[in-house]
Protein backbone atom coordinates (compact mmCIF):
# COMPACT_ATOMS: atom_id res chain seq x y z
CA UNK A 1 0.00 0.00 0.00
CA UNK A 2 1.24 3.52 -0.82
CA UNK A 3 2.33 4.97 2.55
CA UNK A 4 1.67 8.55 1.40
CA UNK A 5 -2.09 7.86 1.36
CA UNK A 6 -2.07 7.45 5.12
CA UNK A 7 -0.39 10.79 5.74
CA UNK A 8 -2.51 13.71 6.92
CA UNK A 9 -1.63 17.37 7.28
CA UNK A 10 -1.21 16.82 11.02
CA UNK A 11 1.45 14.20 10.28
CA UNK A 12 3.33 16.63 8.04
CA UNK A 13 3.17 19.25 10.80
CA UNK A 14 4.63 16.74 13.26
CA UNK A 15 7.41 15.87 10.85
CA UNK A 16 8.30 19.53 10.24
CA UNK A 17 8.33 20.20 13.99
CA UNK A 18 10.64 17.24 14.61
CA UNK A 19 12.98 18.39 11.86
CA UNK A 20 13.12 21.95 13.18
CA UNK A 21 13.47 21.14 16.88
CA UNK A 22 14.98 17.65 17.00
CA UNK A 23 12.95 17.22 20.16
CA UNK A 24 10.41 14.42 20.62
CA UNK A 25 9.05 15.54 23.97
CA UNK A 26 8.62 19.17 22.93
CA UNK A 27 6.87 18.22 19.69
CA UNK A 28 4.62 15.79 21.57
CA UNK A 29 3.59 18.49 24.07
CA UNK A 30 2.89 21.00 21.32
CA UNK A 31 0.75 18.45 19.46
CA UNK A 32 -1.10 17.40 22.65
CA UNK A 33 0.05 13.81 22.36
CA UNK A 34 2.42 11.55 24.28
CA UNK A 35 6.09 11.01 23.58
CA UNK A 36 5.69 7.20 23.36
CA UNK A 37 2.82 7.67 20.91
CA UNK A 38 4.87 10.05 18.78
CA UNK A 39 7.88 7.70 18.85
CA UNK A 40 5.67 4.80 17.75
CA UNK A 41 4.25 6.84 14.85
CA UNK A 42 7.72 7.93 13.73
CA UNK A 43 9.02 4.36 13.80
CA UNK A 44 6.06 3.17 11.73
CA UNK A 45 6.61 6.00 9.24
CA UNK A 46 10.27 5.04 8.83
CA UNK A 47 9.27 1.42 8.27
CA UNK A 48 6.76 2.52 5.62
CA UNK A 49 9.31 4.75 3.91
CA UNK A 50 11.92 2.02 4.09
CA UNK A 51 14.68 4.33 5.33
CA UNK A 52 15.66 6.08 8.59
CA UNK A 53 14.48 9.67 8.75
CA UNK A 54 16.43 10.57 11.90
CA UNK A 55 19.54 9.61 13.76
CA UNK A 56 18.88 9.17 17.49
CA UNK A 57 21.32 10.94 19.81
CA UNK A 58 21.37 11.75 23.50
CA UNK A 59 20.66 15.40 22.72
CA UNK A 60 17.79 14.65 20.37
CA UNK A 61 17.08 13.79 16.77
CA UNK A 62 19.24 14.64 13.77
CA UNK A 63 17.66 14.33 10.30
CA UNK A 64 19.17 11.97 7.75
CA UNK A 65 19.31 12.82 4.02
CA UNK A 66 16.05 10.87 3.65
CA UNK A 67 14.51 12.95 6.42
CA UNK A 68 15.65 16.22 4.91
CA UNK A 69 14.17 15.27 1.55
CA UNK A 70 10.82 14.42 3.12
CA UNK A 71 10.99 17.57 5.23
CA UNK A 72 11.39 19.77 2.14
CA UNK A 73 8.36 18.18 0.47
CA UNK A 74 6.30 18.39 3.66
CA UNK A 75 7.16 22.06 4.08
CA UNK A 76 6.09 22.84 0.52
CA UNK A 77 2.77 21.03 0.97
CA UNK A 78 2.04 22.91 4.20
CA UNK A 79 2.98 26.23 2.60
CA UNK A 80 0.69 25.57 -0.37
CA UNK A 81 -2.20 24.61 1.91
CA UNK A 82 -1.74 27.80 3.92
CA UNK A 83 -1.73 29.81 0.70
CA UNK A 84 -4.89 27.98 -0.40
CA UNK A 85 -6.54 28.84 2.93
CA UNK A 86 -5.61 32.51 2.52
CA UNK A 87 -6.78 32.67 -1.08
CA UNK A 88 -10.10 31.02 -0.32
CA UNK A 89 -10.63 33.35 2.63
CA UNK A 90 -9.90 36.29 0.33
CA UNK A 91 -12.42 34.99 -2.20
CA UNK A 92 -15.10 34.59 0.48
CA UNK A 93 -14.54 38.13 1.70
CA UNK A 94 -14.63 39.48 -1.85
CA UNK A 95 -11.09 40.84 -1.64
CA UNK A 96 -9.81 38.84 -4.62
CA UNK A 97 -6.35 37.45 -5.29
CA UNK A 98 -3.41 37.47 -2.90
CA UNK A 99 0.22 37.93 -3.98
CA UNK A 100 3.39 37.91 -1.87
CA UNK A 101 6.25 40.05 -3.21
CA UNK A 102 9.78 40.04 -1.86
CA UNK A 103 12.04 43.02 -2.52
CA UNK A 104 15.55 44.12 -1.70
CA UNK A 105 16.32 47.73 -0.74
CA UNK A 106 17.78 48.21 -4.23
CA UNK A 107 14.27 48.41 -5.69
CA UNK A 108 11.99 49.10 -2.74
CA UNK A 109 11.87 52.93 -2.73
CA UNK A 110 11.10 53.56 -6.41
CA UNK A 111 10.34 50.63 -8.72
CA UNK A 112 8.21 48.58 -6.34
CA UNK A 113 5.77 51.34 -5.25
CA UNK A 114 5.21 52.32 -8.89
CA UNK A 115 4.53 48.71 -9.91
CA UNK A 116 2.24 48.09 -6.93
CA UNK A 117 0.16 51.19 -7.63
CA UNK A 118 -0.43 49.94 -11.16
CA UNK A 119 -1.18 46.41 -9.96
CA UNK A 120 -3.67 47.49 -7.29
CA UNK A 121 -5.35 49.72 -9.86
CA UNK A 122 -6.00 46.66 -12.01
CA UNK A 123 -7.01 44.51 -9.03
CA UNK A 124 -8.93 46.79 -6.64
CA UNK A 125 -9.76 43.87 -4.36
CA UNK A 126 -6.34 42.21 -4.36
CA UNK A 127 -4.27 41.63 -1.25
CA UNK A 128 -0.52 42.16 -1.48
CA UNK A 129 2.04 41.20 1.15
CA UNK A 130 5.36 43.02 0.70
CA UNK A 131 8.45 41.65 2.41
CA UNK A 132 11.89 43.28 2.35
CA UNK A 133 15.15 41.42 2.82
CA UNK A 134 18.47 40.41 1.30
CA UNK A 135 18.40 38.71 -2.09
CA UNK A 136 19.81 35.41 -0.80
CA UNK A 137 17.16 35.18 1.89
CA UNK A 138 14.37 36.20 -0.48
CA UNK A 139 15.38 33.63 -3.11
CA UNK A 140 15.37 30.89 -0.48
CA UNK A 141 11.83 31.88 0.50
CA UNK A 142 10.84 31.93 -3.18
CA UNK A 143 12.10 28.36 -3.57
CA UNK A 144 10.10 27.34 -0.48
CA UNK A 145 6.97 28.83 -2.09
CA UNK A 146 6.65 31.48 0.59
CA UNK A 147 6.93 34.24 -2.03
CA UNK A 148 5.47 34.61 -5.51
CA UNK A 149 7.92 37.12 -6.99
CA UNK A 150 11.27 38.57 -5.91
CA UNK A 151 12.71 41.82 -7.26
CA UNK A 152 16.16 43.23 -6.54
CA UNK A 153 19.77 43.33 -7.70
CA UNK A 154 20.91 40.35 -9.75
CA UNK A 155 24.61 41.26 -9.99
CA UNK A 156 25.92 37.99 -8.59
CA UNK A 157 22.80 35.91 -9.18
CA UNK A 158 23.47 32.35 -10.30
CA UNK A 159 20.59 30.54 -12.06
CA UNK A 160 18.76 28.16 -9.76
CA UNK A 161 16.84 25.07 -10.78
CA UNK A 162 13.11 25.74 -10.82
CA UNK A 163 13.44 29.54 -10.93
CA UNK A 164 13.18 32.04 -13.77
CA UNK A 165 14.84 35.45 -13.83
CA UNK A 166 14.64 38.56 -15.99
CA UNK A 167 16.79 41.70 -15.97
CA UNK A 168 14.63 44.84 -15.87
CA UNK A 169 17.39 47.42 -16.23
CA UNK A 170 21.07 48.08 -15.56
CA UNK A 171 22.30 50.94 -13.43
CA UNK A 172 25.38 52.28 -11.71
CA UNK A 173 26.24 52.20 -8.03
CA UNK A 174 26.65 55.71 -6.62
CA UNK A 175 27.85 57.29 -3.39
CA UNK A 176 25.52 59.25 -1.14
CA UNK A 177 25.82 61.45 1.95
CA UNK A 178 23.74 63.93 3.91
CA UNK A 179 22.80 67.04 1.91
CA UNK A 180 25.01 69.23 4.13
CA UNK A 181 28.05 66.95 3.86
CA UNK A 182 31.37 68.75 3.18
CA UNK A 183 31.72 66.85 -0.11
CA UNK A 184 28.18 67.52 -1.34
CA UNK A 185 28.33 69.78 -4.39
CA UNK A 186 32.13 69.68 -4.41
CA UNK A 187 32.36 68.65 -8.06
CA UNK A 188 34.26 65.66 -9.41
CA UNK A 189 35.82 63.59 -6.61
CA UNK A 190 38.57 61.01 -6.43
CA UNK A 191 38.75 58.01 -4.11
CA UNK A 192 41.38 59.75 -2.02
CA UNK A 193 38.79 62.44 -1.24
CA UNK A 194 36.42 59.95 0.40
CA UNK A 195 38.83 57.51 2.04
CA UNK A 196 39.12 59.62 5.20
CA UNK A 197 35.39 59.30 5.89
CA UNK A 198 33.71 56.32 7.55
CA UNK A 199 31.32 54.29 5.43
CA UNK A 200 28.07 52.41 5.81
CA UNK A 201 27.99 49.45 3.42
CA UNK A 202 25.65 46.59 2.66
CA UNK A 203 26.52 43.21 4.25
CA UNK A 204 29.29 41.12 2.73
CA UNK A 205 27.95 38.84 -0.01
CA UNK A 206 25.06 41.13 -0.94
CA UNK A 207 24.93 42.02 -4.66
CA UNK A 208 25.59 45.74 -4.23
CA UNK A 209 28.46 45.14 -1.79
CA UNK A 210 30.02 42.54 -4.11
CA UNK A 211 29.77 45.00 -7.00
CA UNK A 212 31.58 47.68 -5.00
CA UNK A 213 34.32 45.31 -3.80
CA UNK A 214 34.85 43.97 -7.33
CA UNK A 215 35.05 47.46 -8.82
CA UNK A 216 37.66 48.52 -6.26
CA UNK A 217 39.71 45.36 -6.69
CA UNK A 218 39.74 45.58 -10.48
CA UNK A 219 40.78 49.22 -10.40
CA UNK A 220 43.53 48.54 -7.86
CA UNK A 221 42.02 50.85 -5.24
CA UNK A 222 42.00 50.22 -1.52
CA UNK A 223 38.51 50.09 0.04
CA UNK A 224 37.56 52.86 2.46
CA UNK A 225 36.95 52.28 6.17
CA UNK A 226 33.77 50.19 6.44
CA UNK A 227 32.51 51.28 9.84
CA UNK A 228 29.06 49.74 9.68
CA UNK A 229 27.38 46.96 7.70
CA UNK A 230 23.62 47.41 7.34
CA UNK A 231 20.86 46.20 5.03
CA UNK A 232 18.31 48.68 6.39
CA UNK A 233 17.84 51.59 3.99
CA UNK A 234 15.84 53.56 6.57
CA UNK A 235 18.52 53.17 9.25
CA UNK A 236 21.26 54.03 6.75
CA UNK A 237 19.55 57.27 5.75
CA UNK A 238 19.11 58.33 9.37
CA UNK A 239 22.74 57.51 10.15
CA UNK A 240 23.90 59.55 7.17
CA UNK A 241 21.73 62.51 8.08
CA UNK A 242 23.28 62.70 11.55
CA UNK A 243 26.94 62.29 10.58
CA UNK A 244 29.56 62.73 7.87
CA UNK A 245 29.48 59.04 7.01
CA UNK A 246 29.10 57.92 3.39
CA UNK A 247 27.20 55.05 1.81
CA UNK A 248 26.34 53.53 -1.55
CA UNK A 249 23.11 52.75 -3.33
CA UNK A 250 21.60 51.96 -6.71
CA UNK A 251 21.48 55.07 -8.88
CA UNK A 252 17.68 55.16 -9.25
CA UNK A 253 17.16 54.68 -5.52
CA UNK A 254 19.63 57.43 -4.64
CA UNK A 255 18.08 59.82 -7.17
CA UNK A 256 14.70 59.10 -5.59
CA UNK A 257 16.11 59.98 -2.16
CA UNK A 258 17.81 63.09 -3.55
CA UNK A 259 14.46 64.23 -4.93
CA UNK A 260 13.01 63.94 -1.42
CA UNK A 261 15.83 66.04 0.02
CA UNK A 262 17.05 63.13 2.16
CA UNK A 263 20.55 62.65 0.74
CA UNK A 264 23.01 64.14 -1.74
CA UNK A 265 24.68 62.20 -4.53
CA UNK A 266 28.44 62.67 -4.59
CA UNK A 267 30.28 63.12 -7.88
CA UNK A 268 32.40 60.00 -7.49
CA UNK A 269 32.46 57.41 -10.27
CA UNK A 270 32.29 53.70 -9.43
CA UNK A 271 33.20 51.65 -12.52
CA UNK A 272 30.64 49.34 -14.09
CA UNK A 273 26.90 48.80 -13.80
CA UNK A 274 24.74 46.20 -12.11
CA UNK A 275 21.47 44.50 -13.00
CA UNK A 276 18.14 44.93 -11.26
CA UNK A 277 15.60 42.26 -12.09
CA UNK A 278 12.95 39.85 -10.89
CA UNK A 279 12.72 36.13 -10.18
CA UNK A 280 9.79 33.75 -9.99
CA UNK A 281 9.18 30.00 -9.94
CA UNK A 282 9.15 28.15 -13.25
CA UNK A 283 5.67 26.64 -13.11
CA UNK A 284 3.30 25.65 -15.91
CA UNK A 285 0.22 27.12 -14.23
CA UNK A 286 0.82 30.46 -12.51
CA UNK A 287 -2.16 32.47 -11.33
CA UNK A 288 -3.20 35.52 -13.30
CA UNK A 289 -2.40 37.95 -10.49
CA UNK A 290 1.25 36.88 -10.33
CA UNK A 291 1.56 37.20 -14.10
CA UNK A 292 0.09 40.71 -13.99
CA UNK A 293 2.44 41.69 -11.16
CA UNK A 294 5.40 40.69 -13.36
CA UNK A 295 3.93 42.82 -16.15
CA UNK A 296 3.56 45.80 -13.80
CA UNK A 297 7.18 45.48 -12.73
CA UNK A 298 8.28 45.48 -16.39
CA UNK A 299 6.20 48.58 -17.05
CA UNK A 300 7.46 50.31 -13.91
CA UNK A 301 11.06 49.69 -14.92
CA UNK A 302 10.56 51.59 -18.19
CA UNK A 303 9.01 54.66 -16.57
CA UNK A 304 12.18 55.99 -14.91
Amino acid sequence: MDWTRRLRLQHLQLLVSLMETGNLSGTARAAHTTQPGLSKWLKELEEDVGAPLFERHARGLRPTPYGLTLFNHAQRVLTEMERARQNLAAMRSGSGSRVVLGTSPASAPSLVPRALRAFLGRYPGAQVELLEGTMNGLLERLEKRQLDVVVGRLDNYAPRAGLCSEVLYNEAIVVMARPEHPLAGAGALEWEDVRRYEWIVWPSGSPIRSKLDTALTQSGRQPPAYRLESSSMLANIELLRGSDMLSIGSARVVEHLVGRGLVARLALEIPGEGAVGMCWRDEPHRDRASEDLLACLREGATQE
